[in-house]
């Protein structure tokens, strides 16, 4: 059986003045067809590297992402990709942020076409009523949902993201990720999303995958969570193992991720190829 999207023997070299550097090495990884899989772990250990290579804007120096039994070498419009930062065109409306995107989905679509698409996912993320206004004018988590619907609006199968909610604050973070759940639950797609955020990745995830600690960083434990869904954040924070749902991840982070790896055989091409 093919799995949709798979992680094999990952690798990412680069070249630095004072010689290669293994930000993550040998990562390996099966994501299923419609879950919601985290990417956790401690800042620099890799997380946006592999999520970027997954989205096709880097390259593996060994190893690499399959999807469908297809082996990724570039971009594509099976995935889409929100980053930390909304990155919208300044002098576009809304609308047309939205729709300059649906032109470059799977399927071609006229201008008008576009737009109608645009309204659409406008209207999912709940600001419609923003259609006409420039980025410029609207707050941090706003945006964030415009780029959400620009991501949307190219109907991926796989929807990439990389800390979306980490420059919003506390109340605006919870509402988008409430609003992300209720996305993913209606289109049955597949999210990867990059994290440092134990709870958010318990509340929207079926499977965290937790990295260790850079340089030479690499799936330390992959763990599924226990909650069933639908969820909601009450649920989860009343669910009996909640905490120790917690605290197997604080205990990662905390102890397990500082863990060196065993050699492999990996290391002696490492040591031929970059040494």
């Amino acid at each position: 059986m093919v799995v949709p999207l798979e992680l094999t023997g990952l690798t990412r070299v680069f070249a630095t003045p004072t010689g290669p550097f293994v930000a993550v090495k040998d990562v390996n990884a099966r994501i299923e067809a419609g879950t919601f899989v985290a990417i956790l772990g401690h800042s620099g250990c890799g997380k946006s590297t592999v999520l970027s290579i997954v989205a096709g804007l880097d390259q593996a120096t060994f190893g690499g992402v399959v999807i469908d039994g297809t082996e990724v070498t570039g971009p594509g419009p099976e995935r889409a990709i929100v980053f930390q930062s909304p990155c919208l065109l300044p002098w576009m409306s809304v609308l047309d942020n939205v729709a300059v995107a649906a032109t470059q989905g799977v399927t071609r679509t006229s201008k008008k076409e576009a737009r109608e698409l645009a309204r659409f996912y406008l209207d999912i993320v709940g600001i419609s009523d923003c259609e006409s206004q420039l980025p410029g004018e609207l707050s941090l988590g706003t945006q964030q949902c415009v780029s959400l619907a620009r991501a949307l609006v190219v109907e991926p199968r796989f929807l990439l993201l990389d800390e979306p909610f980490s420059m919003l604050d506390s109340l605006t973070r919870f509402e988008l990720q409430d609003l992300l759940l209720r996305v993913w639950e209606s289109s049955g797609k597949t999210v990867v999303m990059v994290t440092h955020d134990i709870d958010e990745a318990l509340y929207l995830a079926d499977r965290l995958v937790l990295m260790t600690d850079g340089p030479e960083a690499t799936v330390g434990d992959v763990y599924t969570v226990p909650f069933a869904r639908p969820r909601s954040r009450a649920t989860v924070l009343a669910h009996p193992r909640y905490h120790e749902a917690r605290r197997h991840v604080i205990d990662f982070l905390e102890h397990h991720a500082h863990q060196s790896r065993r050699p492999s055989a990996l290391d002696e091409v490492l040591a031929r190829r970059v040494g």
